[in-house]
């Protein structure tokens, strides 16, 4: 499998499981900043890799209303200063060709949104662009369909390619995991993601925004763990109720010490028998 090195760790080939977290969208720079300063003290208690990951401008909201964030300008600014401030390495999604070089300039980690992952030229745009890529898998794709997504954008040159699994659209305003997809999309050689909140998403469930299921968050990570994954996506907050963005999905960050704790004893003995 690929391996691919960032900073000091490793992503991929049967290296410990990395966690990419944040909130859902940049709120502000003094609550991103707390929640990243938590998440780097949390995961460097366990000694768990961690990338920070918020959202500049959530272009794909329910509702035109929507809180999207701060903005590519401001956004990149409070997610440069994360970066520098802290050393962590940053992700945050991009859905417009014009802010490609930009976002190259300031993320370790540009994410194509699911919504936009057969869009061939922008997954060749953003490969050419930037130095790491994670690609979510659609809600509207079979596993197998990955293959396609890959061979887009390793034609650039660039193999350093994530695949993020966040669940499969099972009627409306549902989402279902099949947990064959993580080996399945793991034979193609490329580290898998498992997107744990977003795929206990109610999209759109609640009318005018998208409604979840946090409380089966643990169980849905436990398994992906389980499953052999390279990496765990997680939305956290300090207070999802009050969240601007996804608050529904997303985890209570005081939760995160207890769940990644049984995470990493059970990606231990997954590796261990992989190896």
């Amino acid at each position: 499998m690929k391996r691919i090195f960032l900073d000091d760790f490793v992503i991929g080939g049967g290296a410990p499981f990395l966690l990419i977290a944040g909130p859902c969208v940049i709120e502000d720079e003094k609550s991103a900043m707390n929640t990243a300063s938590i998440l780097k003290e949390i995961t460097g208690e366990l000694e768990i890799p961690l990338i920070f990951k918020a959202s500049y401008d959530k272009a794909n909201r329910t509702s035109m209303s929507s809180y999207r964030g701060p903005g590519l300008t401001k956004g990149l600014q409070i997610l440069k200063r994360i970066k520098e401030d802290l050393s962590i390495p940053v992700l945050s999604d991009v859905h417009r060709f014009e802010e490609i070089e930009k976002a190259s300039s300031v993320l370790d980690v540009i994410q194509v949104p699911a919504f936009l992952c057969r869009q061939t030229d922008f997954i060749i745009e953003v490969a050419r662009n930037t130095k790491i890529i994670n690609i979510k898998k659609g809600q509207f794709l079979a596993p197998w369909d990955v293959s396609n997504i890959l061979e887009k954008a390793s034609s650039t040159g660039n193999d350093n390619i994530m695949i993020t699994e966040r669940g499969t659209s099972f009627g409306y305003n549902n989402l279902v995991v099949d947990m064959r997809s993580l080996p399945l999309m793991r034979a193609m050689g490329y580290p898998v993601i498992f997107d744990a909140t977003h795929s206990v998403q109610l999209p759109g469930g609640a009318g005018n925004a998208s409604g979840g299921q946090r409380e089966m968050v643990p169980c849905l990570s436990r398994a992906a763990v389980a499953g052999g994954i390279d990496g765990l996506f997680l939305e956290v907050h300090t207070d999802p109720e009050c969240a601007l963005c996804d608050g529904p999905n997303s985890l209570y960050l005081a939760s995160l010490p207890g769940l990644l704790t049984v995470l990493k004893e059970i990606d231990e003995i997954v590796k261990r028998e992989e190896r």
